[in-house]
C-alpha cells in the first residue's frame, strides 16, 4: 500500500498555488489530507481570507470521506440536500460538499488522500487542485463522470 508523502503534498500545494497565481485567481488556500483524513500540509496565499483553511480542509475531507471527488459530491448535494445536510451534521461540520475537493490517486488508481482548495470560484479551485496533483506525478479524481 502506498502512502502520501510530505514531499508529494508539498509539490501539490506549491504547484496549485503557482497555477492560481499564473491564472491570476483570487488568493488560495490549499490543504492536503492523507488516506486517514489527517492534515499533511496546508498553505495559504497572502491575503487569503479567514475561513479558507477550514473550507479547503472540509472540501478535501468531504471527498475523502465519501470516496469520490467534490464534483460528484456537489452533484449529490444538489439532488439530495437533506441527505448531504445530515452527512455534514454527522461529520460535526468537517465536510464541505463542493467542487474543489479532489481525491489523490496513484497512476494505478490506489487512493492516497485528498486535496481541497478554497479562494476563487469552485471551478477555478478545482483547476488548481488538478494541476497540483498532476505536477506530483499523481492522478486527480475530481468526481467528474468518466468519458469513454
Amino acid at each position: 500500500m502506498s502512502k502520501l508523502t510530505l514531499a508529494q503534498a508539498s509539490t501539490i500545494i506549491d504547484q496549485a498555488l503557482a497555477k492560481g497565481r499564473e491564472l491570476k485567481f483570487q488568493p488560495l488556500t490549499v490543504a492536503v489530507l492523507d488516506l486517514g483524513g489527517t492534515l499533511v500540509a496546508l498553505k495559504r496565499d497572502d491575503d487569503s481570507s479567514l475561513l479558507r483553511p477550514e473550507i479547503a480542509t472540509g472540501k478535501a475531507w468531504g471527498a475523502l470521506g465519501m470516496g469520490f471527488g467534490g464534483r460528484e459530491l456537489a452533484r449529490r448535494a444538489a439532488a439530495q440536500p437533506q441527505f448531504i445536510g445530515a452527512l455534514v451534521d454527522a461529520s460535526a461540520g468537517r465536510m464541505v460538499p463542493g467542487i474543489g475537493g479532489v481525491l489523490i490517486r496513484t497512476q494505478g488508481g490506489e487512493l492516497l488522500g485528498a486535496v481541497g482548495i478554497s479562494g476563487d470560484t469552485a471551478d477555478n479551485d478545482e483547476i488548481c487542485a488538478v494541476a497540483g496533483v498532476e505536477a506530483a506525478g499523481l492522478v486527480a479524481d475530481t468526481g467528474a463522470p468518466k468519458t469513454p
